[in-house]
């Protein structure tokens, strides 16, 4: 009889406990945000959100207001559409809203790096040193020989001004993430006397082949961090990830010349942490991505919005040729490749805003925080709520800032000069009457900004300089509509289009 009665008791605590991990027993407390589960315990949401988050959390927030909770995945996710909440969001305490806990995750599923207490600290420190000031200047230095080594290197050899054509997507992505990826883990050092011309071929073959591996694996980035691949397709990401491990290993890193910095000191700091030597690969790869993985996508969609608005381009072109005008460059036929520098950059004020806008219509991250403690948070209206600990609270910026038309006019509109002022200076932006500090959130905010976010423009800005400086640029088909984006990439970065557009390009002078 005693049997039967802890066997039954033992039933009845694993189907409370079941029911308990389904989400049955969830009710919404006093002052906590409308409570939506959806139908099916446990999931919830998930298929209807990864299947376009842009569409379900508009819906969500017609039904439920500016802040709202939902069941994704066994996660109580609340999402804060009020863009007046964000400060107090970003800006609070690690003890009561924790980045890191939804970015451990992602890394070990995506990357297999599983980061230390070390890593953060390495990271952060590395980039404000080797990604800010001095230490950018130097890097945009190698970043703008990588793409002259690229680019240009036909240029000096009398090439004719002929059109060549080619697939805008591809072209950005590939030329972008190799520049970028020869400045940051270095070049093939040359063999011997007289070799600089063999090494940089060199370059430019491996750079191509490392390309072409990346963009599998990009492709099968969003299903990889939602745990979705079918076997097939995820026994190809497993390839592909110890394809990068071994290709950046640390071993053959130091086999290369002119290593940035910012991967040098990340790795020995990493090292001394006591990080082995087969994490240290994988952290490599993570910092790939993490570099690379939105850049060339973003400079595509600059391109591709510049040669759809002739004024813009008309605009933005006159600026390049008049900062180079002033740096002492001519811009006349039989000129030389130009070098641009980090100052030069910093004199583009109407391409800093077609840059900004390009990112306010096609950046989509999410910003995730662990509720470690409830929390309380006071919306712009007065309301009060809490969050409750376990949950997580997410923000979505580009639906509720960037999208937004009470605060971006014509939204869906591509404005060159949306965010500067006539005489030049940075545009404030309001809603109901009230300064915003968070208008366009492309790189994220608070602890957990972007560290490599001045590079990366710096990467993409010389790019664009580069191709209005020295090519004629247009689209092959004039009538060619912007394509739509693909929408299972809502919240990892910069969105990439559905299908490539052809254009042409020839020498400009």
């Amino acid at each position: 009889m005693v049997f039967w009665v802890i066997l039954l008791c033992t039933l009845v605590s694993s189907l409370l406990g079941g029911l308990y991990v389904l989400g049955v027993f969830r009710r919404q407390r006093p002052n906590e945000p409308p409570l939506d589960k959806g139908t099916i315990p446990w999931l919830g949401y998930l298929l209807e959100f990864r299947k376009d988050s842009s569409e379900f959390l508009k819906r969500m927030q017609r039904k439920h207001g500016d802040i709202f909770t939902v069941l994704i995945g066994g996660y109580y996710f609340t999402f804060v559409m009020d863009p007046f909440c964000f400060g107090t969001i970003v800006k609070e305490s690690r003890s009561k809203l924790d980045f890191r806990t939804s970015a451990t995750q992602l890394v070990v599923q995506v990357f297999g790096y599983k980061p230390t207490e070390a890593t953060h600290s390495v990271v952060h420190a590395s980039s404000m040193k080797h990604l800010m000031g001095d230490g950018l200047s130097v890097l945009t230095q190698a970043t703008m020989e990588n793409f002259r080594k690229l680019m240009l290197f036909n240029l000096s050899s009398g090439e004719k001004r002929v059109w060549k054509e080619e697939n805008l997507f591809h072209y950005c992505y590939n030329i972008v993430f190799r520049a970028g990826y020869l400045a940051l883990y270095g070049t093939e050092p040359p063999r011997g006397a007289g070799n600089k011309e063999k090494a940089e071929e060199q370059d430019r073959l491996h750079s191509d082949q490392l390309f072409q591996e990346f963009r599998k694996y990009d492709r099968l980035f969003p299903r990889l961090a939602f745990a979705l691949l079918p076997p097939k397709d995820k026994r190809e990401a497993e390839r592909l990830k110890r394809h990068f491990w071994n290709v950046l290993s640390v071993k053959k890193a130091w086999q290369k010349d002119n290593i940035s910095a910012w991967i040098t000191d990340q790795d020995q700091l990493l090292a001394e942490n006591g990080v082995p030597e087969y994490m240290r690969d994988r952290f490599m790869f993570m910092l790939l991505w993490a570099s690379q993985g939105n850049t060339g996508p973003a400079a595509f969609w600059l391109l591709l919005y510049l040669l759809k608005h002739p004024e813009a381009l008309k605009a933005v072109r006159g600026e390049v040729d008049k900062v180079l005008r002033e740096s002492g460059q001519e811009v006349k036929a039989g000129s030389p490749p130009v070098t641009i520098t980090r100052d030069m950059l910093n004199q583009t004020p109407l391409l800093d805003s077609a840059l900004e806008e390009t990112l306010r219509l096609v950046a989509a991250p999410m910003l995730v925080r662990a509720v470690l403690e409830d929390t309380h948070l006071r919306t712009s209206s007065g309301t009060e709520f809490t969050l409750r600990k376990g949950d997580r609270v997410a923000l979505f910026p580009h639906i509720s800032v960037q999208m937004n038309p009470e605060i971006h006019k014509e939204p869906h509109k591509f404005k060159y000069d949306r965010f500067i002022n006539p005489d030049g200076t940075k545009k404030d932006f309001y809603r109901n009457g009230k300064k915003l500090k968070f208008v366009n959130m492309p790189w994220g905010a608070g602890v957990s900004t972007c560290p490599g976010r001045f590079f990366a423009t710096a990467e993409m800005k010389l790019f664009v300089f580069l191709m209005l400086r020295h090519y004629d640029l247009e689209l092959v088909n004039e009538e060619e509509e912007i394509p739509a984006i693909d929408i299972s990439r809502w919240g990892f970065g910069t969105m990439q289009p559905v299908r490539d557009v052809c254009f042409r390009y020839r020498p400009r002078f």
